[in-house]
């Protein structure tokens, strides 16, 4: 059987394996949001930054990637891609439903966030997402280079998410402010 992975964020544009097969998918029940402060990939314990998570939301959808792990090799794919994804404990591994654009449906394994986790950091405005996501750097490199490669990505890949949309332009903003 194979095992599948849903990429909504930095998984769509650098998964760091070669799928054995990519579909764009929906998962229902969750959405794609920037609540989870980030200590290691795109922030420090000093400056956190912030990295996308899927959050428990009933009515919400999450449109992103589903991308197939290759038999050769799946048990060293799977080991590195929860060293990453799971650094802290904030994201839950979890066997999730995605509807495959396709039409196929298929099991697969997404990293969702933990609401009780410390790190879990949901509801903050727009604006202060972006004063964070501005400022910080990780071991992975500054924070926007993340949001924005995940925003360029979804845009070429026809999947609309205006809510990253308008937080990329408003990090732009800051960055041109402080560069000006």
């Amino acid at each position: 059987m194979a095992t599948w992975v849903f990429g909504y964020g930095s998984l769509i544009w650098n998964p760091e394996f070669d799928p054995a097969d990519r579909c764009i998918a929906t998962l229902k029940g969750y959405h794609r949001s920037f609540c989870m402060s980030s200590i290691h990939h795109r922030g420090s314990v000093e400056v956190p930054g912030l990295v996308l998570a899927l959050d428990a939301a009933p009515q919400a959808e999450c449109r992103g990637v589903a991308l197939q792990i290759p038999d050769a090799g799946e048990a060293a794919i799977l080991e590195r891609l929860r060293e990453r994804e799971l650094v802290s404990s904030a994201y839950v591994e979890q066997t999730v439903t995605l509807a495959l654009d396709d039409g196929r449906e298929v099991q697969a394994l997404a990293y969702v966030i933990d609401p009780d986790h410390v790190q879990y950091c949901a509801h903050l405005t727009l604006e202060d997402q972006a004063r964070i996501i501005a400022g910080a750097t990780g071991g992975k490199g500054p924070n926007r280079d993340y949001l924005w490669q995940t925003a360029d990505h979804l845009a070429q890949l026809g999947i609309a998410d205006d809510e990253l949309t308008q937080l990329s332009s408003l990090v732009r903003e800051i960055v041109d402010n402080r560069l000006a």
